[in-house]
């Protein structure tokens, strides 16, 4: 078995990945003008990595329409309240979307996927642009389950539905068989955050972390 030795900045630990992209951008961009394509991204960046920013997560990179973010990988470390933030933020981008003419003249609309599960962080990289800031299999189940979101939803994992279920209501859609994973994945779609009682955050958060074996998110990606 080979040994596989791990960096002096890197760790392992949960986290929760999330992609955004826009519906339609590669015919929408082909019948613009490169200063009309860069002032859409311009103004697009700028709502999703605020949103991101604002509950907790970390823009890893921008590509074309593409924005991918990592929950969970800050000082205050992965639990189920950094999972559902991510989520809150997939559906928090999107209602900030809504209705809105990006560089004043288009309007779009988005699919997000999230995944959850073991990686590899370089604590050095995690800080907004952090190319490369995380290795894993996470990182290309959620990049996958967003190309298959519906038009205006975001959609997540069976381990993220997992640890977020008490704070997030979903409804379950029908599975989808990905090129490259042997078996059909799980999907749910994000609705809303589930109000709680005051007094049951803390208590229902450890139940639900420790309910969550390393080993059966590593068996679901």
């Amino acid at each position: 078995m080979t040994t596989i030795t791990m960096a002096d900045q890197e760790r392992r630990q949960d986290v929760t990945v999330l992609f955004i992209d826009i519906v339609g951008f590669t015919a929408m961009v082909d019948r613009l003008d490169c200063a009309e394509v860069r002032a859409l991204q311009r103004d697009y960046f700028s709502v999703v990595s605020e949103v991101v920013r604002g509950c907790g997560g970390i823009v890893e990179k921008y590509v074309g329409d593409a924005v991918m973010a990592v929950f969970g990988a800050g000082e205050d470390g992965f639990g189920p309240e950094a999972a559902a933030s991510a989520v809150k933020a997939g559906l928090s981008v999107q209602e900030a979307l809504r209705g809105r003419l990006l560089a004043g003249r288009f309007p779009v609309r988005t699919r997000v996927g999230l995944a959850t599960g073991e990686v590899i962080i370089e604590a050095a990289a995690a800080f907004d642009g952090g190319q490369a800031m995380i290795s894993g299999s996470v990182v290309n189940t959620a990049a996958r389950l967003q190309a298959y979101a519906p038009h205006d939803t975001v959609v997540v994992c069976s381990a993220t539905r997992e640890v977020t279920d008490v704070l997030i209501a979903y409804q379950e859609l029908p599975p989808v068989s990905v090129p490259g994973k042997a078996h059909p994945l799980d999907l749910y779609r994000a609705l809303q955050p589930q109000m709680m009682p005051r007094t049951m955050p803390v208590q229902v958060a450890r139940s639900v972390q420790q309910s969550m074996p390393r080993t059966v998110l590593a068996g679901v990606f």
